[in-house]
């Protein structure tokens, strides 16, 4: 059988081997053919991969080949021919192929695959896989026609020796069945032996066997049997008798002294104890209230705590002690012939309902038995349960007892109760009449102190705020004080050396004075635009526009912006972007840009060295729920600024989003800025309907997380509001980007006229009561070739107008003394009819719905200050250029 096996392991192993490493080479083979080809027609690298991976295999699938035919010459002889072909193949044909595609060698390309070249040798190869697999078939075929040859030998022999085997088995089964037959009769005999005509069972008989075989087990577990049954038949008997002690007992003593009498005997003991539990002012111990052979002159302890002795510990640890051994000055047991030392004790808790009620102790000169710790377990239940309505009982009958007498010195007592009962009535009644009383002023009195409490609490509350706040709004102002005066101080001082020394300056000191005082007017107004927005917000001024804002664009216009910033400080900046973001979200793209604006200017303020990272991927669902408290199916933008700056204290994290707040706020603090920015940060962020948190730690630096929801919706109803939100911010930004778009459209519809002929001649009416705005547009103005003139109210504008003069273009201040320009551009309209003539409003208000009021009033366009002059001279062309066209 183990050569048998041997040639099964050989045929499933070696053949089987050899046919998967055939089949592995010519698939290599074919893999290479085809990824050349798929490269050869595409140029992607990708369809490389299984010609690299087949030229990497196919040598060492060959060589394991080799050796697995080291015993067949022929078949390696065979193999050995087809080496140097696929060889030839990879240098002639893949190879070449592959090259050529990398070089854009079409010509030869097309030439390679005209001479087929590269197909003969596979189709050669093809041939000679299959003869050499054809060859493999008929070597397996012929070992397994000799495997089956050897397989019959080896049944035939099985058969034999079977036969055999069965004929002696037959012939021991005989021999032995009849001698255990025999043996079963002997000890069937036996067991009715053991019982009498009416059917009882005599438990101390035994069956005896002689022999030493099976059935001398089967006797000895008949034997066993028995003597479980004898000890379950005396436990029941004892169980019986001891049960019927306790019936029509009623004293406690009695019932101990019956149970101790009886049980101590039974288990074969000599001295016997009753323990009984009693709970005087709450200390519970166990006293000894009867005994078995118990004399006065005895030592025994009257009395155990719970834990004391083996006794309180039983009673402590409710199971049952078992002693074996014992000194012999432990305990003596007395007779009329001498005294003998115990040498067993059983100590025993009788429990009900899992509290011990009593202990029982016994001592005995014998080993107690497995019988008697068994009887004693079942009874400490029953016995238990007998104590506990003993007790009950004697308990009952006590307080019977004394309620009899106390119902008697009641009913004297009430006699003499009834009389005064009925002169305290008349008392009780005056007395529940000031009780209320009592009750209403206590009550009037608890609320008035309780209202004068809260009062206090809330002006004390109150009056902390407003101390907090006066402070914070003093820190604010000596800060802002600073702000202000530093560019304005810039401002000042080199527009007095220009004012003082511009005629001792060259051109290049001019040009960077003026540099300086546009940077510092510029700062100015960012200042000033951080204190409107917070004011706008907090009067719930602002407009929100939701428009699509396209988020792949965003990292470049932050690069763009920030770059500069990045290698001014020589700090590292990097836009991260995971690829799951939505292109496309709809919200407010102004606020979302000043949101991060602000939030990277202060990463790069509070950095000195590091790196500054934004990064913008999508919120997971766990965090929009948290943080926004909403389910949502429209995508969650978290974009993250990371910085390793100076980091913000724990208890700093939260109040620096609160308005006039920084971490470090005196005026002599190492980083400027007002405290603004943060605040309107959160106050944008909440508008928008997202959510802003901070996580930062001292010297570490900071990580700040918006999160941004899409408010874009997909019925028709709100996407009526969104063209209508776009449109609305189209109109509001006409006077400012939209100039720049109608210049253009201008430019390319009205023959792009240049400004030296657009704007030379052109009459301008001015009507501004600063004399430095003045000064500023006409001296701009002029250079462009423009004749302005000015009027420094409305009042004057009306007379030059009505006086005939004849004007292209008029700007309008908004606020002016006299006349101000909605009621001047109100009387040019309606009174004089100029209908046609462009007027265009200048105003320093930043409020919602500015633009509307000056387009009410009259004016043809709008512009904000401060004036930006390209985005002026654009506005210009347009309405020049319309007026040129218009004539």
């Amino acid at each position: 059988m183990t050569d048998l096996q041997d040639e099964v392991d050989y045929l499933t192993e070696h053949d089987i081997e050899i046919h998967d490493l055939a089949n592995q080479i010519q698939k290599n083979v074919l893999d290479m053919e085809t990824g050349m080809r798929g490269y050869a027609i595409t140029g992607d690298e990708q369809y490389l991969e299984p010609y690299n991976e087949g030229s990497r295999s196919w040598l060492d699938n060959y060589n394991n080949l080799h050796s697995l035919l080291a015993d067949n010459g022929a078949q390696q002889r065979n193999l050995e021919e087809m080496k140097p072909l696929i060889e030839n193949w990879i240098t002639d044909s893949g190879e070449y192929v592959i090259n050529a595609k990398r070089n854009h060698e079409t010509t030869a390309l097309t030439k390679h695959f005209k001479e087929n070249k590269g197909k003969n040798i596979t189709d050669q190869l093809r041939t000679q896989f299959d003869s050499f697999l054809a060859t493999e078939k008929e070597l397996t075929a012929k070992r397994t026609n000799q495997l089956n040859e050897h397989t019959n030998n080896l049944k035939l022999i099985l058969y034999g020796i079977i036969i055999l085997v069965t004929a002696f088995t037959i012939a021991i089964a005989v021999v032995l069945s009849n001698s255990i037959v025999k043996t079963i009769k002997q000890v069937v005999t036996t067991i009715k032996g053991i019982t009498d005509t009416n059917s009882n069972v005599d438990l101390t008989a035994r069956i005896e066997v002689k022999t030493r075989d099976e059935t001398r087990e089967l006797a000895d577990a008949m034997n066993e049997l028995l003597s479980a049954l004898d000890k379950h038949n005396w436990v029941q008997k004892s169980l019986t008798d001891i049960s019927t002690l306790y019936q029509g007992i009623t004293d406690i003593n009695e019932l101990t002294r019956l149970f101790i009498n009886k049980m101590t005997p039974l288990l074969g003991a000599a001295y016997g104890v009753v323990y009984l539990r009693r709970n005087q002012g709450g200390e519970i111990d166990f006293v000894k209230v009867a005994g078995y052979a118990i004399t006065d002159d005895d030592l025994v302890k009257s009395r155990f705590k719970l834990g004391e002795g083996i006794v309180g510990q039983a009673a402590l640890d409710k199971r049952i002690f078992l002693i074996d051994q014992i000194p012999e000055d432990h305990f003596k047991i007395t007779t009329g012939l001498g005294t003998s030392n115990p040498s067993n004790l059983l100590i025993a808790p009788i429990l009900f309902e899992d509290q011990v009620e009593a202990v029982v102790e016994l001592a005995a000169l014998q080993p107690f038995d497995s019988q008697h710790l068994t009887l004693l377990d079942l009874l400490q239940d029953k016995f238990g349960s007998s104590i506990s309505s003993v007790s009950g009982r004697m308990e009952v009958e006590r307080l019977l007892a004394e309620s009899q007498v106390m119902t008697e010195e009641l009913q004297a007592q009430s006699e003499e109760l009834q009389a005064q009962s009925e002169e305290l009535q008349m008392q009780q009644e005056q007395l529940r009449l000031s009780n209320e009383y009592l009750e209403e002023q206590k009550e009037y009195a608890e609320n008035r102190a309780i209202e004068l409490k809260k009062a206090k609490d809330e002006l004390e509350d109150y009056s902390l705020k407003l101390r907090m706040s006066s402070q914070y709004k003093t820190d604010f102002l000596a800060n802002m004080s600073h702000e202000l005066r530093t560019p304005l101080n810039s401002i000042l001082i080199l527009s007095q050396m220009l004012m003082e020394s511009n005629a001792d300056m060259d051109q290049e000191e001019v040009a960077e004075y003026a540099r300086v005082v546009n940077t510092s007017g510029a700062d100015l107004l960012r200042l000033i635009d951080d204190i409107l927005d917070l004011s706008k917000i907090e009067a719930g001024k602002i407009e929100i526009l939701t428009d699509e804002v396209n988020v792949t664009e965003l990292p470049q216009t932050i690069r763009n912006m920030f770059n500069p910033v990045a290698a001014k400080r020589n700090l590292q900046f990097e836009i991260m972007t995971e690829p799951n973001v939505p292109p496309v979200i709809s919200t407010d793209g102004q606020r979302l840009q000043q949101i991060i604006k602000n939030l990277l200017s202060n990463a790069f303020k509070f950095t000195e060295q590091g790196s500054v990272t934004l990064q913008i991927k999508l919120a997971p669902f766990e965090k929009v729920k948290l943080l926004l408290d909403k389910q949502t199916r429209e995508p969650v933008l978290a974009i993250s600024v990371t910085d390793t700056g100076i980091g913000i204290p724990q208890d700093k994290q939260q109040i620096i989003f609160d308005a006039f707040q920084q971490v470090d706020g005196t005026t002599n603090r190492q980083y400027g800025g007002t405290g603004l920015g943060l605040s309107i940060c959160r106050e944008f962020t909440r508008l928008l309907g997202g959510a802003l948190e901070v996580e930062s730690e001292p010297q570490k630096g900071s990580t700040f997380t918006l999160y941004i929801p899409s408010r874009l919706e997909a019925d028709d109803h709100v996407l009526d509001e969104v063209q209508l939100a776009l449109e609305e911010v189209a109109a509001a930004s006409e006077g400012t980007e939209a100039q720049t778009w109608m210049s253009e459209e201008s430019h390319d519809d009205r023959a792009e006229a240049s400004d030296e002929q657009l704007f030379k001649g052109k009459r301008i009416l001015l009507v501004e009561d600063d004399g430095r705005n003045v000064f500023a547009l006409v001296t701009a103005l002029e250079r462009k070739g423009v004749n302005v003139q000015v009027a420094h109210n409305g009042k004057q504008a009306l007379e030059m107008l009505q006086a005939g003069s004849e004007f292209d273009l008029v700007f309008m201040d908004i606020m002016m003394p006299v006349m101000g320009g909605y009621e001047a551009m109100k009387v040019i309209r309606e009174d004089l009819g100029m209908h046609r003539l462009p007027i265009i409003a200048l105003t320093a208000k930043a409020m919602k719905g500015e633009r509307d009021k000056c387009m009410e009033a009259g004016a043809s366009d709008y512009i904000m200050k401060p004036l930006n002059i390209d985005q002026l001279f654009s506005l210009m062309r347009v309405w020049l250029t319309e007026q040129v066209n218009q004539d």
